[in-house]
C-alpha cells in the first residue's frame, strides 16, 4: 500500500473514474474535493470518505472505523475508512467516491436556535 504524497497520488489515479477529483494540503493530510465540494481526507496514510445514513452501513460491514480528530474536537465525524479492497479497485472506487460526493452536497440538517 502506498503512503504519504505515493498514497495521495495513487488515490487520485484510482478516482479519476468519478471525476476531476484535485487533493488540498490540510492539517498535515489532504482534504479531497470534486469541483469545490469536499468528500474526502487523507490523514496518516489512510483513505476516509463522506457517509450519510444510507452509504454508513457497508463501511461498518466491512469493519472500517470513523475518522477521529486530534483530541478536544468531536469524537467521530461522518467520515469512514475506506476497505484496501475498494481502494485498490478503480472501478469500485469511483463508485463509493460518487457516493462520498452525494452524501457531501445532501442538506445539512438546521439547528435549532437556542
Amino acid at each position: 500500500m502506498p503512503r504519504g504524497d505515493s498514497l495521495r497520488d495513487f488515490v487520485l489515479e484510482q478516482m479519476a473514474g468519478a471525476g476531476p477529483v484535485r487533493a488540498r494540503a490540510m492539517f498535515g493530510g489532504h482534504g479531497l474535493y470534486l469541483g469545490e465540494r469536499f468528500f474526502g481526507i487523507i490523514l496518516r496514510d489512510t483513505l476516509y470518505l463522506k457517509v450519510d445514513d444510507a452509504t454508513r452501513p457497508r463501511y461498518v460491514a466491512a469493519g472500517m472505523e470513523p475518522f477521529r480528530p486530534p483530541r478536544g474536537r468531536p469524537t467521530t465525524m461522518k467520515y469512514y475508512e475506506v476497505p484496501a479492497d475498494v481502494l485498490e479497485d478503480a472501478d469500485e472506487l469511483a463508485r463509493w467516491t460518487t457516493d462520498a460526493v452525494k452524501a457531501a452536497r445532501a442538506p445539512r440538517a438546521r439547528r435549532r436556535a437556542r
